[in-house]
Formats: C-alpha cells, sequence, structure tokens
C-alpha cells in the first residue's frame, strides 16, 4: 500500500497570498485548476499502467525486474529482483523528500518528482500481473475508476463539511497500516479481509475529503494561474488524489481479483 505524503507549505513562502479577484473570475480560476490537478492525476496514472505493461509484455524488461523461479511443486513463478525492490521503495524515499523540502524544491523538481513517482509505482503494480487474471485487472480497474469519480465528485460539489472526518480517515488509515503488519506474521485471510473492506471505505472517504480540501485551498489562496507556485501545487495535489487512487485500487484487487492458478 502506497503512503499518504504529508506536505506543507510554509505561510509566507515567495509566492503565497491571497489574491483580490471576483467570485466569477475565482469560479473560472478553480474550475481551471481542478481540471489541471485531475489532468495531472489522470497522466500519472497512464504512465504508470504503461510502465506496468512493459515491464510484464516486454521479456527483455521483464527480466530485469523478475525472474522465473520453479517451485518444489514444480511450478513456475516469476520472483522479484532487487532492481524491482529498489523500485518499489523509491516512492518511499520521494515522499521524504517532498514532505522535508516542498518550500526549497523548484516546480520543476516537483513535477519530476511526481512523473518519476508514478514511474516506479507502475514497477511495483507490475506483479498483480502474475498475481490476478488480466480480466479480473481490467474489471478492478474500471470499478476502482466509477467509485472514485463518483466520490471525488461528491467531494467537490457537496456543501457539507468533510474536514471533521478527516483525523478519523487518517486513525483509519494508521490503524489499517498497523493491522496490515501484524498480518505479516499472522498470515490471517479473515484479518486481510477486514483490512481490505476498511481499506475501500477510508480512501473513498479520503478521495472526497481531499478534494473538498483541494477546491478549499485554491479558494481561500487562489494561485495566480502560471505562477510557479501554481504548478508546484497542481502536481502535489495531484499525487494526493492519485495515491488515493492506488490505494482503492489496490483494495479492491484484494477483494475482487480473480488469483491466477487458483492459488
Amino acid at each position: 500500500m502506497a503512503l499518504r505524503p504529508d506536505y506543507r507549505f510554509t505561510a509566507g513562502a515567495p509566492g503565497w497570498g491571497r489574491a483580490t479577484t471576483d467570485a466569477a473570475a475565482l469560479d473560472a480560476g478553480l474550475r481551471a485548476y481542478m481540471l489541471r490537478v485531475y489532468n495531472w492525476m489522470a497522466s500519472g496514472l497512464l504512465l504508470t499502467g504503461i510502465v506496468a505493461l512493459l515491464i510484464v509484455t516486454q521479456p527483455a524488461i521483464t527480466g530485469l525486474f523478475y525472474e522465473a523461479v520453479r517451485t518444489a511443486s514444480g511450478r513456475v513463478v516469476m520472483q522479484p529482483t532487487i532492481l524491482f525492490w529498489v523500485a518499489a521503495l523509491s516512492p518511499l524515499v520521494f515522499m521524504l523528500v517532498l514532505m522535508f523540502g516542498v518550500n526549497r524544491l523548484s516546480k520543476g523538481a516537483i513535477q519530476a518528482l511526481f512523473w518519476a513517482f508514478c514511474v516506479c509505482m507502475g514497477a511495483s503494480l507490475s506483479n498483480l500481473a502474475f498475481r490476478y487474471t488480466g480480466e479480473s485487472i481490467a474489471t478492478t480497474f474500471f470499478i476502482t475508476a466509477g467509485m472514485y469519480a463518483a466520490v471525488s465528485l461528491y467531494g467537490y460539489t457537496t456543501k457539507a463539511d468533510l474536514t471533521k472526518m478527516g483525523s478519523f480517515l487518517i486513525m483509519g488509515l494508521i490503524g489499517i497500516l498497523i493491522a496490515g503488519v501484524v498480518n505479516i506474521f499472522l498470515a490471517s485471510s479473515a484479518l486481510q479481509f477486514a483490512i481490505s473492506v476498511i481499506g475501500v471505505i477510508v480512501f473513498l472517504g479520503l478521495t472526497a475529503y481531499d478534494t473538498q480540501r483541494i477546491k478549499a485551498d485554491y479558494v481561500e489562496y487562489a494561485y495566480a494561474e502560471g505562477t510557479d507556485e501554481a504548478g508546484k501545487r497542481s502536481a502535489l495535489d495531484a499525487l494526493t488524489l492519485y495515491l488515493n487512487f492506488i490505494n482503492l485500487f489496490q483494495f479492491l484487487m484484494q477483494l475482487l481479483g480473480v488469483r491466477q492458478n487458483n492459488d
């Protein structure tokens, strides 16, 4: 499961401030900003999918990330190589860089980290192709997209204040992480099922919450179009929504995915 970044801009940083604009201009700017965020997110998901597809379909690339190993029962399984683990763990490094250096990084650096993150996530998710059938992966992806779009639209349009549920969702996320670590040792299918169900609920909630937060932040600070501030924030906000989608997809795969070879 990919973790969530916790980046914060420092008030008073260059380019930070509330623009004086009328309501119509603010509304137009908000729509343009949200469209840019979703474009970043969709492009990131597309890049992730392309990378995963190349790794599992191109033998020369597959060999860099996996090696075929025959088990005692005679079945051939694909074991991750060191390069796979480097790629899979790299997003943690990227997040730490963003969390502690967001105010010092340039727009170009943040955007480059976003693309690198998506590439490494594609390498990490490529293992799904060796565990689940292609049909179930595609079906679960479209189910994820539909659920995600619905709750994100709710977060954008609702008049209800979702900020109060943010702390509960973060607590739920922490609980999932702890339960996941515990289940590494217990290997309980019942606990894993519960983790997956709660994970779906948590990330659907976070999607609505983050969408409303992104909208509220723009309304409050009104990042001027074309500025470095707007460019940095759009990539960072897209990364948050991207991670919600990826995590929701992974938890739904655990619930709906059809495993290969009936294992």
